[in-house]
């Protein structure tokens, strides 16, 4: 394979999933680690990616605030933003992960919605920040730098304390077998908790992520209320998603 053509790979890879492991783009590129090291460097230098221990994630989930970085289908993350907001009613109690899409819903939140909004993101909480009517609360503990999150047993222990209406989150994997899936184990923990003690979760992702499968396990699809994607729920990227009670596609 042609580096430039590993480089395409390279870079969806992470714009997808906002980080990846160097030896899962080994396994996948099935070349060395060597050079798959010389790819992110050269991708570094270019000011593409971000290198960071074991691998390299997106700039701009990195530095959201950053107008040089530009968001990865930043087109289709503003439609699923905007079919988020029809399910956000006044007076909910609500619970945000991170996130380039969470990041646009956040932005949409219109002016007259009356809310409480918790965050495990302090990136969210920020962009929270700008809307009068929202009652911002983070959820603090240790923060997953490569994730942006707050995790660990603190974050945890607040998150059972709490019921809350509904939950938003992203999702770095989906696929109908193994459900929601992830690659880091106190990430996934985090997740399970905000999923645990709501009353309805939402998962926001790109159709690109549908079918793609991480290697700690969230939750079967049959857990979720909402999957929300910028296609229509009829069209047949989502059709093998659709017809059941639960997930409901929007």
């Amino acid at each position: 394979m042609l580096k430039e053509e590993r480089h395409k790979i390279i870079l969806r890879e992470i714009n997808l999933h906002n980080k990846v492991l160097s030896t899962d783009l080994r396994d996948q590129l099935t070349v060395s680690e060597d050079t798959i090291r010389r790819d992110l460097n050269e991708l570094a230098d270019l000011g593409l990616i971000l290198k960071v221990h074991g691998g390299a994630m997106s700039k701009t989930f990195h530095y959201p605030f950053n107008g040089q970085n530009q968001v990865y289908a930043l087109q289709a993350k503003q439609v699923i933003a905007d079919k988020t907001i029809n399910l956000l009613k006044s007076d909910m109690l609500i619970l945000m992960e991170g996130g380039t899409t969470i990041m646009e819903i956040a932005k949409r939140i219109p002016e007259d919605l009356s809310a409480t909004i918790f965050t495990v993101s302090p990136h969210t909480a920020l962009a929270l920040a700008e809307h009068e009517n929202i009652q911002v609360i983070t959820i603090g503990g240790k923060l997953s730098k490569n994730y942006n999150i707050h995790t660990g047993a603190s974050v945890i222990n607040e998150l059972n304390n709490i019921k809350i209406d509904l939950c938003i989150i992203g999702t770095n994997g989906i696929s109908l077998n193994e459900g929601l899936t992830d690659s880091d184990w106190e990430v996934v923990h985090v997740i399970k908790a905000m999923i645990s003690n709501s009353k309805k979760t939402a998962v926001v992702s790109i159709a690109e992520k549908f079918n793609s499968v991480q290697k700690i396990k969230i939750c079967d699809l049959s857990v979720i209320d909402y999957i929300i994607t910028e296609l229509h729920p009829e069209n047949p990227v989502l059709s093998a998603y659709g017809g059941r009670e639960k997930p409901y596609l929007l």
